[in-house]
């Protein structure tokens, strides 16, 4: 099987007339078309909100666009509490989500009216002489523990996971926001990350459904909005099977008329936090080859390294390649893609069967629409490289310029760096 690039080599080769790769590359008309499915998908919820994992595509123009389809943000930091706030999300529309929180973006969430979820018991207290009261509506992240198993074998250990409340914390932990002053509730959990099942959700919908219902009968809380997070992935791999945001919202609306209607919580709003389905599929980063190897294997070096995409390197993660121009050539050479760091995990691909590749092909790695860009980092001096965005009229549009040098010594106050560079 193949998977289709949403770009031609005749229109990379005008493209890089302007800007030299590598470079990110978004497909808005994909990115349009998904946020439309995702909200027919969950239709049925009049209080539904998509609140975008910000973590996955930090990018003001991929954000505003996300914004005219009624999504917020999910936040997990002071700059991306900063970002949305700058792009006039409203609070509502603002979910902060994070862990070993400084009291500082504690601060930042309440003064801008985000909704805070907290990950831990302890934060209540710490929450509460940070900004002097505990917010009218509050969430907090459940951790079941254990491991999560569903029937097609997909898994997680969230026993293992750093995050959220046990069980027993969190009835304690509701008992004790109620006394406090909170008055509306939201429930948030995530078991599993980057599943391709349409099972996911539904089955944590479940236990989430639940657990409110017990929530609402012995606290006597007033559960507003539950939150299902992300986990839901994309197909990196050609022979897997995407996931249908239609059938998992048909799932998730079943289970809600079995669990929360008959508990008269019929108006409890469904809120997601998805980043990789958002976005993933509609973004590519597209490098150029520029040297062969030839020794115990046979390596591609292209322009691109781990600094631009980390995650073969960091989790040896796949994310198909495609030669442009050779889409219908056969399979029939053996390579390793390399980028050029201090490091032998800068591999895009290993042992992979790929088109004969020349100096000059261009190649475009799939998926890296979310968790791409946004992870990068600057090691050997490495500069991260531009953002472009496929407009739907097949214009070209900047949207983030590559790093400069200047931008890389700009921190270095002590002494000017640039005087010396020629």
């Amino acid at each position: 099987m193949k998977k289709k690039t949403f770009v031609t080599r005749q229109q990379i080769e005008e493209i890089t007339k302007t800007y030299p790769t590598p470079f990110h590359l978004y497909d808005e008309a994909g990115i349009r078309r998904n946020a439309e499915a995702v909200k027919e998908a969950f239709s049925w919820n009049k209080g539904f909100r998509e609140y975008f994992a910000v973590k996955a595509t930090p990018n003001p123009f991929i954000l505003n666009i996300l914004k005219e389809y009624d999504c917020g943000c999910d936040c997990a930091s002071m700059t991306e509490l900063m970002l949305a706030d700058a792009l006039d999300f409203d609070g509502s529309h603002i979910m902060f989500s994070s862990n070993d929180t400084p009291a500082s973006e504690f601060q930042l969430a309440n003064e801008i009216g985000a909704i805070i979820n907290l990950d831990d018991f302890t934060h209540i207290d710490f929450l509460e002489q940070t900004i002097g009261k505990i917010p009218e509506t509050i969430s907090c992240r459940y951790n079941p523990g254990g491991v999560f198993r569903m029937s097609n074998g997909i898994m997680d250990n969230p026993g293992d996971a750093k995050y959220g409340f046990t069980r027993e914390q969190l009835f304690e932990g509701y008992k004790l926001l109620k006394e406090k002053g909170a008055k509306y509730f939201g429930l948030h959990a995530f078991l599993a990350s980057n599943t391709v099942t349409n099972e996911y959700y539904p089955m944590l919908a479940k236990q989430l459904f639940e657990l409110a219902v017990e929530l609402k009968n012995e606290v006597g809380c007033e559960i507003k909005f539950i939150n299902l997070s992300g986990g839901v992935g994309v197909a990196y791999r050609p022979e897997e099977t995407p996931n249908d945001i239609r059938a998992i919202g048909e799932g998730v609306r079943k289970v809600y008329e079995e669990v929360l209607v008959p508990a008269g919580m019929d108006d409890v709003a469904i809120y997601t936090e998805m980043g990789r389905f958002m976005l993933g599929p509609y973004g590519c980063l597209v490098t150029q080859a520029i040297h062969e190897k030839h020794t115990y294997k046979e390596y591609i070096g292209v322009d691109a390294c781990a600094v631009n995409l980390m995650r073969p390197a960091m989790y040896g993660s796949y994310h198909h390649i495609t030669v442009l121009g050779k889409e219908d050539a056969p399979c029939d050479h053996k390579y390793d893609v390399t980028g050029s760091l201090c490091e032998n995990n800068d591999k895009f691909a290993v042992d992979r069967m790929l088109p004969e590749i020349e100096r000059g092909d261009y190649l475009v790695i799939h998926d890296t629409g979310a968790h791409g860009f946004s992870m990068g980092y600057n090691y050997n001096g490495k500069l991260k490289s531009a953002e472009l965005l496929l407009k739907k009229d097949g214009s070209v549009q900047l949207i983030r310029r590559a790093e400069t040098p200047k931008d890389y010594f700009a921190t270095f106050d002590c002494f000017d760096i640039l005087k010396k560079m020629k």
